[in-house]
């Protein structure tokens, strides 16, 4: 039977949850990512989920089809002046709490029904911020206009590491219109 929206249970995690979560994470990442597994830059994925788990800000969401992980969301508060959008703006928003989506990640076998927006609706549901960013591959115009379609805009370009992508830098008001 294939997968269905409503069929999957999202459950909340936070910072404290880090621990618990992690390797159901990284399952989902090597599953999402197995047609990459020798980029390097893939690789040092490990790194960035204990990176974004140990900000005490960190918020996320897991997908659950039965017992099975399909995919996830999460990110963390951003600290004041170090905003991804921050560079770009100016003069900066009036309202700029701002939350970083990291990663929004759903397994191959659930992919094209909606769970990504499902996701990342939750993720957003329970924040309190103004605003929310996010980073997206420049060579991926169809996920920058699928972000474009849930309301984000594309306010500047950046690449934070020397081996990482250029990435449009997307920014949306929350709460988030439906």
């Amino acid at each position: 039977m294939e997968p269905t929206l409503t069929s999957i249970d999202v459950r909340n995690f936070t910072h404290d949850d880090a621990a618990e979560i992690r390797q159901t994470l990284l399952d989902v990442h090597a599953d999402a990512y197995a047609d990459r597994a020798d980029d390097p830059f893939v690789q040092r994925f490990p790194w960035f989920v204990d990176h974004w788990s140990s900000h005490p800000g960190f918020s996320c969401v897991i997908g659950y089809d039965g017992s099975e992980p399909i995919g996830y969301a999460y990110g963390a508060s951003a600290k004041p002046g170090r905003e991804w959008w921050r560079e770009h703006l100016n003069p900066a928003p009036e309202k700029a709490r701002t939350f970083h989506v990291s990663e929004l990640m759903v397994r191959p076998k659930w992919r094209k029904r909606g769970h990504s927006e499902r996701l990342h609706r939750a993720l957003l549901a329970v924040r309190r911020d103004d605003l929310a960013a996010l980073l997206v591959d420049v060579e991926h115009p169809k996920v920058q206009a699928l972000y474009e379609a849930w309301g984000y805009r594309k306010v500047g370009e950046r690449q934070p590491f020397p081996d990482s992508p250029l990435y449009a830098v997307m920014l949306a008001e929350l709460p988030l219109a439906l």
